[in-house]
């Protein structure tokens, strides 16, 4: 296997050595605390109330936000080196994943219900997903390339950035956005199954309004043995072998302030990466698949409050499989006009884009589609009410046209007390593999459609934020693949718009910042069913369970970051047949990490999870991760 390296038994060894050491510099600072004499400024602020723009397509606090939004900053980020953007995103409330096996193989995100495919997601606000399978390589994102995720529950996003947005948007912003100093860093990390980790980054910024970032990293890892034998048949084709993955990665960010009122920029993010899987017996069975997205953009701020914001948008999602000799070769351009105007009493957005699709494949008789759309909306964020209200209208070359719309409102009790509803109308537009896969496509599919309520109610203070909502929503045409057996094909069938499903459940969320120390919790209680009246009507959804919980406490100073987890994820089944066969049982994770700072120009970063060496599936035949650690050093040159 190519990314086979050897044995890293001593490096282990001296990580766990290192983990105890994070521990004791953790007692000796709480024992000298009270004689040690520390400069509050240099101390980092933990950020409870921040600035997002994926819910408004403005920047506006967390909490004047209607639909429930969580952020995943840069220094949480950098507890997760050596992961991918998959590993950041499961243990966030309402999300619920599956892989078949180790890093990089096929994996699909779950969002309060909803399939990946329904769930939009941006690169520095362009598309991004493979329009044949409709879902987004989230396993092939390297979390070290990236500064933030913004996390937009519900299907308010529908009416802000058109299809497939009715499950929520999930939107990664790269590196570069905010470059403070020149500085450049390198780093080398080792972890368990082989896993080892090389980078480096530069960072420039003058007195000109010009800020330069450049990335770019290399991963790879043995991995693990992505499946499981099959105890029903001890006949059936079995690989038990490690199946690997590596993957260079690449950023770069460029903004420029030209003046008081006009800024310009561009940024891109690319990740090829190779990855072996099981199949049957073979031997040495890969995949080749190339992810990334670019984007230029001109900024007028002609007011304060108001701007105007044009931009140009490239992705592809190429996959080349050499087991089925088959190739998919997506692309996505987007250019998109988006203004706000401050107004007396809020502030009014507006847009115009477009978008063109297109796939280069053998496979389909139709590969490129076109989306014309346009919107508009208002965003009212004060300490008595907060609004929200957007209409938008898209035209698809494919199946005509579909205009949804979200109101929202909040009511300011008091300083502290929040409580507040919402409406929004939802759809998911047909992928390529829908519409003319010769397995089964159908051009006639219409879009899924759905209609989402939510309400909530919300406690901020200084040293704390905890959030409860609850959410109602029905969604019509789901796609799903129907059996047709003819005499001269047995597996004939179709795609058809046939189902129908409700999702209902609440999210609790609770984080506290107190002094040092960081605790909270996030609880979901779900139900998504199948609702259409047929044979599996009643039946729970594939891969959504009814408990998801996770509970949390940390420590923090300056250049100490210590913080550990317990992830709990209840009962669910594989598929809507609700089958025994296909039933997951719970499991529950324990996960440290931390970083310190040894020198002013050197910093550790550790993380060790599973530690209980639970043994879990998160989809039956396919196996999981024992106990494994990740462990890196960082050095900084200012």
């Amino acid at each position: 296997m190519s990314v086979s390296r050897a044995s890293s038994r001593t490096y282990l060894r001296l990580s766990i050595l290192s983990a105890l050491g994070l521990l004791a510099v953790n007692t000796a600072m709480a024992a000298t605390s009270e004689n040690t004499s520390i400069d509050d400024s240099n101390l980092p602020q933990v950020e409870l109330d921040e600035i997002v723009v994926t819910a408004t397509r403005t920047p506006t606090k967390v909490s004047n936000v209607i639909a429930q939004t969580r952020v995943v900053n840069s220094k949480e980020l950098k507890r997760y080196q050596g992961q991918t953007v998959l590993e950041v995103l499961k243990r966030q409330p309402g999300i619920s994943h599956y892989t078949n096996g180790g890093m990089g193989t096929v994996s699909n995100l779950y969002m309060r219900g909803y399939d990946g495919k329904q769930i939009l997601v941006l690169i520095d606000g362009i598309r991004y997903s493979s329009l044949s399978t409709g879902t987004s390589a989230l396993n092939l994102l390297p979390a070290d390339q990236i500064d933030r995720i913004e996390i937009l529950y519900g299907a308010s996003g529908s009416s802000i950035y058109g299809a497939d947005a009715m499950g929520g948007v999930i939107q990664v912003f790269t590196k570069g956005s905010n470059v403070e100093k020149t500085n450049y860093s390198v780093t080398a990390g080792v972890g368990s199954n082989d896993q080892y980790l090389y980078g480096a980054s530069a960072q420039f910024t003058n007195d000109t309004g010009t800020a330069l970032s450049l990335s770019a990293s290399h991963n790879e890892t043995d991995g693990i043995n992505a499946t499981l034998p099959d105890p029903s048949n001890q006949y059936a084709p079995y690989n038990k072998d490690d199946d690997g993955f590596e993957s260079d990665n690449v950023s770069i960010a460029l903004n420029q302030r030209i003046n008081d009122q006009w800024s310009a920029g561009a940024s891109a993010l690319y990740s090829e990466s190779t990855t072996y899987f099981d199949n049957g017996a073979a031997q040495n069975v890969y995949s080749d698949q190339e992810t990334g997205a670019a984007q230029a953009f001109v900024d007028w701020r002609y007011q304060p409050g108001s701007s105007v914001k044009l931009q140009y948008g490239h992705s592809i999602d190429n996959i080349d499989t050499e087991t089925y000799a088959s190739n998919y070769d997506t692309e996505q351009d987007q250019v998109s006009l988006v203004g706000q105007h401050s107004l007396p009493i809020g502030t009014g957005i507006y847009g115009a884009e477009y978008l063109n699709q297109s796939i280069d494949t053998t496979d389909y008789d139709i590969d490129d589609r076109d989306v014309t759309s346009a919107f508009l909306g208002y965003v009212l964020a004060n300490d008595k009410f907060d609004a929200q209200a957007n209409l938008r209208y898209d035209d698809n070359s494919q199946y005509g046209d579909e205009t949804t719309y979200n109101l929202g409102g909040a009511l300011h009790i008091n300083p502290n007390l929040r409580i507040g509803a919402s409406y929004a109308k939802g759809f998911r537009a047909p992928s390529f593999n829908d519409l003319y896969s010769p397995f089964g496509g159908n051009a006639e599919l219409t879009p899924e459609a759905s209609d989402n309520y939510e309400a909530f109610i919300e406690y901020d203070t200084t040293i704390q934020s905890t959030r409860l909502t609850g959410y109602h929503n029905k969604v019509d045409d789901l796609i799903s693949y129907v059996s047709n057996p003819t005499p001269s094909n047995p597996y004939a069938g179709a795609s058809e718009n046939v189902n129908e499903a409700e999702i209902k459940g609440i999210t609790l969320t609770s984080d506290w910042i107190i002094d040092d120390y960081l605790f909270g919790a996030s609880y979901d209680h779900q139900q998504a069913k199948d609702s259409s009246g047929g044979s599996n009507d009643g039946n729970f959804l594939a891969i959504r369970p009814e408990h998801k919980g996770l509970i949390y406490a940390g420590y923090r100073l300056s250049s100490f970051d210590i913080r550990a987890e317990y992830e709990y994820v209840g009962d669910y089944y594989s598929n809507t047949v609700n089958a025994e066969s296909q039933f997951v049982d719970h499991y529950g994770l324990f996960n440290i990490s931390g970083n310190y700072q040894l020198t002013d120009n050197l910093t550790m970063t550790a993380r060790l999870d599973n530690i209980t060496n639970e043994k879990y599936i998160t989809l039956p035949g396919y196996d999981t991760d024992g106990i494994n650690y990740f462990t890196s050093l960082t050095y900084n040159w200012y």
